[in-house]
């Protein structure tokens, strides 16, 4: 059973996807015309440039090329991606959904790898004597600041991982529908609060006037984004989104 699929670059069909089993490997590069393999057809791409290999839910990266980094990003983590350098093998990919990048002589070439068989457990602890374990971050779905950290989120949630955060003045904007009362001195009070109730380290001594907001809000937005303190289906508490929200 195939646990890896390889979306090849321009793939039109389903048919002209590679699918491998644990244990199985994809050849790729501009040389590769053996069966199986996966053709790059461009100048820049070394004749042997690397190999994937599924291993069970996940699968493993070769990068064969002698002074190029490759880079696999996440499309769905907000910025999340690893560095392959030349001449590692068997670097282990753990996303669900990759996108491979090339660098091609000043071409950047992509193509897809997907692991859609990970497996899960449930994570319930039953039966078990003793105190709970207590939450690793403390944080209420209904109240203001919550709606406050997702609006600072929302570009990069809906696929934008480096998107710049928006404006406190625009965050303000996106929630007076649901807020009519929303203002610009109420924002920065739930910044400066989830600040305080991430225990964020406090840069008011050290960063520059102007740029104080700047940096907390850059360091929420990295640390809700990082361990999924807030999500997709969050975005929900903002309502529909306007179109220069969703670009």
């Amino acid at each position: 059973m195939y646990s890896v699929i390889i979306v090849p670059p321009s793939c039109g069909s389903v048919a002209e996807q590679l699918r491998i089993g644990s244990g199985e490997r994809v050849a790729f590069g501009r040389a590769c015309h053996g069966p199986g393999d996966l053709l790059i057809d461009h100048p820049g791409v070394p004749r042997n440039a690397g190999e994937i290999t599924a291993h069970r839910t996940f699968w493993l990266l070769s990068n064969l090329s002698e002074d190029q980094t490759y880079v696999v990003e996440n499309p769905e983590g907000a910025g999340e991606h690893v560095k392959v350098p030349p001449g590692r093998v068997e670097a282990p990919v753990p996303f669900e959904l990759s996108r491979v990048t090339l660098p091609a002589a000043g071409d950047l070439l992509t193509f897809d790898v997907w692991a859609p068989r990970h497996a899960f457990r449930s994570v319930r602890r039953q039966g078990l004597d003793g105190v709970g374990t207590l939450p690793a971050f403390a944080l209420d779905r209904t109240k203001r600041y919550f709606a406050v950290l997702v609006a600072l989120c929302e570009r990069r949630l809906r696929g934008e991982p480096n998107a710049p955060l928006p404006a406190v003045e625009e965050i303000v904007e996106r929630l007076r529908p649901g807020w009519p009362k929303a203002s610009r001195s109420a924002v920065y009070w739930n910044i400066d609060y989830l600040a305080l109730k991430l225990r964020l380290r406090p840069d008011a001594d050290t960063a520059e006037p102007g740029r104080r907001t700047h940096g907390k809000k850059e360091s929420l937005a990295s640390l809700a984004l990082r361990f999924d303190l807030v999500r997709e289906d969050d975005l929900v508490v903002l309502g529909p989104a306007r179109a220069e929200a969703a670009r």
